[in-house]
């Protein structure tokens, strides 16, 4: 199984897992042409993919959605109120491409199984994925205000889980956002803070996770040190070393990731 971050941030995200024959990409909030360009550098063909799954309906995740399904002739899978929700803002899609999903039902793609689980935030139904070869699994949870347990349960027991570190508090409070996006942010609907991110990353790492991606990062109220920075301080308060006991990495804005081969 294999997995690379192509973009990741408040300015776009899109996420890509394979195994086997079965390609897919986790959302596409960037334009198409920049998800093509990145696909090809890390020598992956948008034809060959298998569809698009979408978190919610949020731009930064589905910009370049309809684009890639009308060009690649690409299956999108969402479920239903996602679906209602983004239809318009996507254009026109076959409908032998729209694919519905139940949030918190497995379902298959290729040889790939998927579940969806909710997650926490400020869109009509947003969920995360569990990605599973069989052999080998992928967490992905971005874009969630808190931590729930069917969270915290769909990430443990992954060979590699992409968690949200958005936001550093004190960079929040003194930014330029007007009160009400800050508050937005930091509530229970709105985007994981750094220290939460980095007490979540520790309980999973206990219960043997050993790489973790650090995903869609605040361009205005964080960086990326500050984010591996905060994480590892967490991690190394309990005994654990990242770089030695675990692999810990932030997920580029701009490029992509290296490839996890799982």
């Amino acid at each position: 199984m294999k997995f690379c971050s192509l973009y990741s941030g408040s300015s776009g995200n899109s996420l890509f897992v394979s195994h086997s024959k079965t390609k897919l990409l986790i959302d596409a909030g960037l334009s198409g042409k920049r998800i093509e360009q990145a696909l090809c550098a890390v020598d992956e063909l948008p034809a060959q993919l298998g569809g698009i799954l979408v978190t919610h309906e949020h731009r930064d995740h589905i910009h370049g959605v309809g684009v890639l399904s009308r060009r690649y002739d690409l299956p999108v899978y969402a479920n239903f109120a996602t679906w209602e929700s983004m239809r318009d803002s996507l254009g026109k899609i076959a409908e032998h491409n729209v694919r519905v999903f139940e949030t918190g039902q497995a379902f298959v793609i290729g040889d790939l199984q998927i579940e969806a689980f909710n997650t926490s935030h400020d869109a009509v139904e947003s969920v995360g994925f569990t990605i599973d070869s069989g052999c080998s699994s992928v967490g992905i949870a971005t874009d969630t205000g808190v931590i729930t347990p069917r969270i915290m349960e769909a990430l443990k027991g992954r060979d590699l889980v992409v968690l949200e570190s958005n936001h550093d508090p004190a960079m929040l409070e003194a930014g330029r956002y007007p009160f009400p996006l800050k508050q937005r942010i930091k509530g229970n609907h709105g985007h994981l803070s750094n220290e939460i991110c980095g007490e979540t990353v520790c309980t999973l790492v206990k219960e043997g996770l050993d790489k973790i991606v650090l995903a869609h990062l605040s361009e205005e109220n964080n960086y990326p040190l500050l984010a591996y920075q905060t994480t590892a301080r967490i991690l190394e308060t309990e005994g654990i070393q990242p770089g030695e006991d675990l692999s810990l990495v932030v997920a580029g804005r701009k490029n992509s990731s290296e490839i996890y081969e799982l």
